[in-house]
């Protein structure tokens, strides 16, 4: 799997993580994702081609709720789209994952090839 070390966000800088954002007011789950990797990696996916993994339910600074997906097939070569986001780009297989991860990420490709849902952080 595709993995960017966060840097000059203030959050998580340092650690590696998933492509993703927020999704934005009018856009469903999959454009999202899709529109995530078109910003941060430049390549094309398509969102109909995107799996849906799981859902991550988690208490953080707020009550955040993260969706988890899988592109199968995508266009272009992957780079660092966001240097100022990012200065950090590998390939990893899912047992040999670096261990300066998001805890949260971590947890997520833990539980596999899904559909999962976690709740974590709540007492």
């Amino acid at each position: 799997m595709l993995l960017m070390r966060r840097a000059g966000t203030g959050f998580f800088d340092g650690l590696y993580s998933l492509p993703g954002g927020h999704v934005e007011a009018g856009e469903s789950i999959l454009a999202a994702a899709a529109r995530e990797c078109a910003e941060e990696l430049a390549v094309g996916v398509e969102a109909a081609q995107l799996h849906m993994l799981g859902v991550v339910h988690r208490l953080s600074d707020t009550n955040r709720v993260d969706f988890f997906v899988r592109a199968a097939q995508w266009t272009g070569t992957a780079r660092i789209a966001e240097p100022h986001k990012c200065d950090a780009l590998g390939w990893y297989r899912r047992d040999a994952l670096p261990p300066a991860m998001v805890p949260y990420v971590a947890a997520a490709l833990a539980a596999g090839a899904g559909p999962w849902v976690l709740e974590l952080g709540w007492a």
